[in-house]
């Protein structure tokens, strides 16, 4: 069960970036999960760019895969989110990962209801 003030960490990668053959992103999501973070989301950016970007990537429909963002937010306390970043960070070739102060209002399953 998560207190009431947790941390979030938030990972911007590329969505071509592989590790095994698999998606970057997806590999973090199931390294998260098997480390039993309280939980993860991924979100596809429409335009954006970074610090090895020379131009700036967009959401066009004849280009609906290019190199665009991803965001990963992981939300756990300090702890946690600190081993995970550790286990993480040389496999990200290139990036940004923030962390910050949360205020948890809620963390509940369905089951609650």
């Amino acid at each position: 069960m998560l207190t009431e003030e947790g941390y979030l960490l938030r990972l911007f990668i590329d969505e071509n970036d592989r590790i095994g053959g698999k998606p970057l992103y997806e590999w973090i999501v199931l390294e998260a999960h098997a480390r039993g973070l309280a939980g993860a989301t991924v979100l596809r950016g429409v335009m954006g760019f970074g610090a090895n970007t020379r131009v700036i990537h967009t959401f066009k429909i004849e280009r609906l895969s290019e190199g665009l963002p991803i965001v990963i937010e992981l939300v756990d306390t300090l702890e946690k989110l600190e081993a995970f970043l550790a286990h993480i960070d040389d496999k990200i070739p290139s990036g940004l990962a923030t962390l910050e102060r949360v205020q948890i209002r809620f963390y509940r399953s369905s089951a609650h209801h």
